[in-house]
């Protein structure tokens, strides 16, 4: 199997002003091996033992620093200071009007144009089996209020990768972190995610307009593409004749997960290499998106060219435009209080 061109520890490449970007291994075969760029905080590689007993990587990943930058796919990142989107970057807090970056459809996406994926984080502590990283996010940044200082620590306990995010404030502000890996269980470069079986434990979604932004209230997923409750093939489900897919291409949109605490929010299988990932969040959202604007453009670590459908994202978080949403769980984020979230991909063999 081809390895990315960084050594395990090493340095993936340097930044337009000269900075190291790291490579980061955590872990150790047969369980799975992670491989963490300082910059975004970025799963580049995650490399575990499928149920037939091959080694895959299971992630994309970009192969160098200009591609990682070139790149407006989040493959991997750390996604802040508010993952999904913001309507026309705007927002109400304590009286006032936000303005935040809008770079998307007229909307914020994932933070802004240079959001938290972007940037170089520092490494707090390193161990065989675990890392964390922190960044120090300042007041207005991308129009934010308030200076945040963010962590991220992966570790790599048995079978399963635990990521746990925490972010403070100094002032009133809004946080909604996640990870935007894209998994391909046949592992990366291998083609589309067609033939996995994806199950969302989640009763309700949220449909938007033609830009992302909620139109309303969540909706029963019965009846529709989005009843995910029993796993279903991605292929038909992403093609499937309804107005939400065919507006987003795909499936682009938040599920309400099931229950409270960390619990199960879905579960991806792929017959052909008996492989299967649980996703486990403490989150009230899981935001499910197919790969849907991969269009060739940019490369992959393997040598290749994403295009759509090659990887799918389950990203745990708050629901989209939370911040102008009140009778949702608010993002709100005060000085003395500690943002914190805890997500957790758990792999197996997929039962016949």
């Amino acid at each position: 199997m081809s390895r990315a061109s960084a050594e395990p520890d090493g340095v993936l490449g340097r930044l337009p002003d000269g900075r190291k970007v790291r490579v980061l291994r955590i872990g150790s075969e047969p369980g799975p091996v992670v491989d963490v760029l300082t910059l975004g905080a970025t799963v580049h590689r995650l490399e575990v033992t499928g149920g037939d007993g091959e080694r895959r990587n299971v992630v994309l990943g970009h192969p160098d620093v200009a591609e990682r930058l070139a790149s407006t796919d989040y493959v991997g990142g750390t996604i802040g200071r508010y993952a999904n989107r913001i309507a026309a970057g705007r927002f109400t807090l304590d009286g006032r009007e936000v303005r935040v970056g809008a770079h998307d459809r007229g909307n914020s996406l994932h933070g802004g144009p240079d959001g938290f994926d972007r940037r170089l984080w520092d490494v707090v502590a390193h161990t065989p089996d675990a890392v964390e990283l922190r960044l120090v996010s300042p007041d207005g940044d991308q129009g934010f209020p308030g200076t945040v200082t963010a962590t991220v620590r992966y570790a790599v306990e048995g079978d399963a990768v635990t990521v746990a995010m925490t972010a403070v404030t100094d002032a009133p502000t809004v946080v909604n972190l996640t990870n935007h890996a894209y998994v391909n269980l046949a592992g990366e470069g291998a083609g589309t995610i067609d033939e996995h079986l994806l199950q969302v434990d989640a009763d309700a979604y949220t449909p938007v307009d033609p830009t992302g932004i909620p139109l309303g209230e969540h909706e029963a997923v019965e009846g529709t593409p989005f009843d995910l409750r029993i796993a279903r093939l991605v292929g038909p489900a992403v093609r499937a004749e309804h107005p939400q897919v065919a507006d987003a291409r795909g499936i682009d949109h938040s599920f309400v997960v099931s229950g409270t605490g960390l619990r199960r929010a879905a579960v991806l299988e792929l017959e052909r290499t008996a492989t299967r990932l649980e996703v486990w969040t403490d989150q009230p959202g899981l935001q499910v998106y197919t790969g849907n604007f991969l269009d060739g453009s940019r490369r992959s670590t393997s040598g290749g060219r994403y295009r759509q459908g090659d990887g799918i994202a389950l990203e745990p978080q708050l629901f989209p435009d939370s911040p102008n949403r009140p009778q949702w769980p608010s993002s709100v984020l005060l000085p003395g209080e500690t943002y914190r979230h805890r997500m957790q991909w758990r792999f197996g063999t997929r039962r016949p």
